[in-house]
């Protein structure tokens, strides 16, 4: 039976915050794709693109914390028991990412491999922030389990 109410009507229940997840998430995983191109050839221009690529993944995750604080406060989405360890996640891999940040800013030659590894750590926090993220919107927008 289709839905009586439009779900236009019904998206002031949905959380923002995954769908600005996506902004950060491409930022880290291109910068893990240049990380992991500087480890194979050592070519600096590679490790400076991480570390722009890192930095605007870290402005953009600002910006999508902001969008979760809004998230917290409202109670249509705050009722959601997936918001907690969504949010976790997303806090672990903004961290990450601050470290991740802090090791690319050595000399070239000594952000690997540690900064290979955060890249990757980060990503993989991300993608299960996102999977979260996705369960918490179908959620929010066919009424499910809260």
């Amino acid at each position: 039976m289709p839905d009586p109410v439009p779900l236009r009507t019904r998206s002031y229940g949905l959380p923002l915050h995954p769908i600005v997840l996506g902004l950060p998430f491409v930022c880290f995983f291109a910068g893990m794709i240049a990380d992991i191109a500087y480890f194979r050839s050592y070519d600096i221009a590679w490790k400076n693109f991480a570390d722009w690529l890192i930095a605007g993944g870290m402005v953009l995750g600002a910006l999508g914390a902001i969008v979760g604080i809004v998230d917290l406060v409202r109670p249509t989405v705050r009722a959601n028991r997936l918001l907690v360890p969504y949010a976790i996640a997303y806090a672990v891999a903004m961290v990450l990412a601050l470290l991740n940040n802090f090791i690319h800013s050595r000399d070239a030659y000594g952000a690997m491999p540690a900064g290979l590894i955060l890249s990757v750590l980060t990503v993989l926090v991300l993608t299960g922030a996102s999977a979260l993220g996705a369960i918490l919107l179908r959620q929010s927008r066919f009424g499910g389990f809260r």
